[in-house]
């Protein structure tokens, strides 16, 4: 029962002896004094809660990256505008001047942008002489040029395959060099790629002061989230890259060079087994003595980018690319072509962690704020309009890093329906089969 006595068994237990004084021995006692040190941690206590909320100190190597950072880009963007304004104007062509120009293109299906980039060249550079290249077996690429009909000064040449271990590009421009006049203009020009016509002019400005003149890339607004990082990584580097420092190549979508310069250098044969044609055509150039002029004026690019691994495999391209062209730098270049663009992506990735983890946004804010400013600034000058987009732009950025590492270790790049091996610039082969 409830109330009744223990038994004696249980009486005689040595946890009962004693009865209640058990219990009153170990409970506090009402009216005692509070021991001193639990009130000194409750204290402190309160303290780190509020330290917590508050934010922890921000790192000084949080602070020192945020400044290289924006000390870095804003370095870069005043060398690019100083070179944009002693780049050659963009002035629209006379029509003689044009009439001398050879816009060679060598065409390859894969992107559903073809047809719509190559009828737009045709009317921008209206005047000057067109020659498409397509290969035999492209059956797409052969009804875009059926759909597109004839055109004054267009001529359409069909081109076998290369073989094994010579570059397709390079393998079909070299006939249609070979059809040039001697004081005609060779212009190069991608297939995706439109060339306004007062960029024809800074072209051909540039071609007076220099042996090759090449244009800056700009991306066209993508259909698909995967389209617009990649023309956010273009976009916000393209500029910063070609124009702050002495050329080393070119930009392999946009170039144009005089017929007999061009023809003096052996034309494209000795270059054949190169797969990086903008990378060799501009050794080809330099190791002579020649020189090339960087214009400050746009080609408009648009690339098809429907999903995920199509945007993996054009950038694991573009940085392997980018690899192959730093091995054949001497090493105060590659110093500085890794300070310049390689340190910035892991600057930024110091101050975006380092700010989560004290908690302290403001680092973060300045580094982003000064970064938008920055951009749009130059792009504005360079393009006319800015082209950033905050998010995009910082995502692309961050992503690069790792873009870098894959180029890096992974040797097999896709080009739209052919899949190579790369293990140099002069050494890359098929992969069947893929």
């Amino acid at each position: 029962m409830a109330g009744a006595a223990p038994s004696r068994r249980a009486a005689d237990h040595p946890l009962w002896r004693g009865g209640p004084e058990l219990v009153q021995d170990i409970r506090p006692r009402q009216d005692a004094a509070r021991p001193r040190h639990a009130a000194d941690l409750r204290r402190r206590g309160r303290r780190g809660l509020r330290r917590v909320a508050e934010g922890a100190p921000v790192s000084r190597w949080v602070r020192r990256a945020a400044a290289g950072y924006l000390a870095l880009q804003a370095g870069k963007s005043a060398a690019a505008l100083r070179a944009a304004a002693k780049a050659p104007a963009a002035v629209e062509p006379a029509d003689d001047a044009i009439a001398k120009v050879v816009v060679v293109q060598p065409v390859l299906s894969g992107d559903p942008g073809l047809e719509d980039a190559l009828r737009d060249n045709l009317l921008a550079l209206d005047g000057a002489r067109f020659v498409w290249l397509i290969d035999a077996d492209d059956r797409e690429a052969h009804r875009v040029v059926d759909r597109i009909g004839p055109a004054p000064r267009l001529e359409v040449r069909v081109c076998e395959a290369a073989p094994d271990g010579i570059n397709p590009k390079l393998a079909k421009l070299q006939p249609a060099l070979d059809d040039c006049a001697d004081d005609e203009i060779l212009l190069v020009l991608d297939d995706d790629t439109r060339l306004p016509r007062t960029s024809l002019g800074a072209l051909l400005g540039g071609l007076d002061r220099a042996t090759l003149a090449t244009g800056l890339p700009a991306y066209l607004p993508g259909g698909t989230v995967w389209a617009r990082l990649v023309e956010q990584f273009v976009d916000n580097n393209a500029a910063l890259t070609y124009l702050p420092m002495a050329p080393v190549t070119i930009n392999g979508m946009c170039w144009a060079m005089r017929v007999a310069d061009l023809r003096a250098l052996g034309g494209f044969t000795p270059i054949l087994r190169n797969l990086t044609d903008d990378l060799a055509v501009a050794g080809a150039v330099l190791g002579s003595g020649g020189t090339i002029c960087q214009t400050a004026s746009p080609q408009w690019i648009t690339t098809t980018v429907p999903g995920p691994a199509p945007y993996v495999r054009l950038m694991h391209r573009w940085m392997l690319f980018a690899n192959l062209l730093l091995r054949r730098q001497p090493p105060a270049t590659v110093g500085a072509i890794s300070v310049l663009h390689g340190v910035h992506p892991n600057l930024l990735w110091v101050v975006l962690l380092g700010s989560l983890r004290s908690r302290r946004p403001l680092p973060l804010v300045a580094v982003l704020g000064g970064r938008a400013l920055l951009l749009r600034g130059l792009q504005r000058r360079i393009y006319g309009r800015p082209l950033h987009a905050p998010v995009l732009s910082l995502v692309s950025e961050l992503v690069q890093p790792a873009h870098l590492g894959h180029g890096a270790v992974q040797r097999t790049i896709r080009w739209r329906t052919r899949t190579y091996r790369v293990r140099s610039d002069d050494d890359f082969v098929p992969v069947p089969g893929r």
